[in-house]
């Protein structure tokens, strides 16, 4: 098993190179696995298509669930070029991928001009005292959503 994690880890540095060496963007590179097979790769997009939400992780899980036809990646590992930021972070819990293998660190990245240490430190912040402000509003009429879902035929359990 050793011998696949390294195999597909390359394919993650691999894509993480290209995005360099052809100037299509950043260093980073991610791909995911189920049952030891490969299903999708992906670089980080955010440059090359104005999308700051397209980091190398969530770009692969968005390929890897148009390609399996869901939402769940249960059963899923992502192997990614660099420790995944708190938004990857997010998408990969949310997507329920069951392991990360990951080879550069957030502090590598930090000294290659790639920091998130400062969403993290917002994070431990109360809302009120966060550098974004941050105002909730209209709950009332927003909970209507809410309780249409609650009675939804459509329904899923997340």
């Amino acid at each position: 098993m050793k011998n696949d994690h390294e195999e597909f880890m390359r394919m993650a540095i691999a894509l993480s190179i290209q995005n360099v060496t052809e100037s299509i963007g950043t260093p980073f590179g991610a791909v995911i696995v189920k049952d030891g097979k490969f299903v999708a790769g992906s670089a980080n997009k955010v440059t090359s298509t104005n999308d700051p939400t397209a980091h190398a992780e969530v770009s692969v899980i968005r390929l890897a669930c148009q390609k399996l036809n869901t939402f769940d990646l249960s059963g899923c590992v992502i192997y990614t070029s660099c420790e995944p930021c708190p938004m990857c972070l997010g998408a990969i819990y949310w997507s329920r991928i069951k392991t990360i293998y990951f080879a550069n660190t957030k502090v590598d990245a930090e000294n290659n001009g790639f920091s998130d240490k400062f969403i993290y430190e917002e994070l431990e912040k109360p809302m009120n005292k966060r550098s974004l402000p941050v105002v909730q509003m209209m709950r009332d009429e927003a909970m209507q959503a809410f309780k249409l879902w609650g009675n939804s035929a459509m329904k899923i359990d997340f």
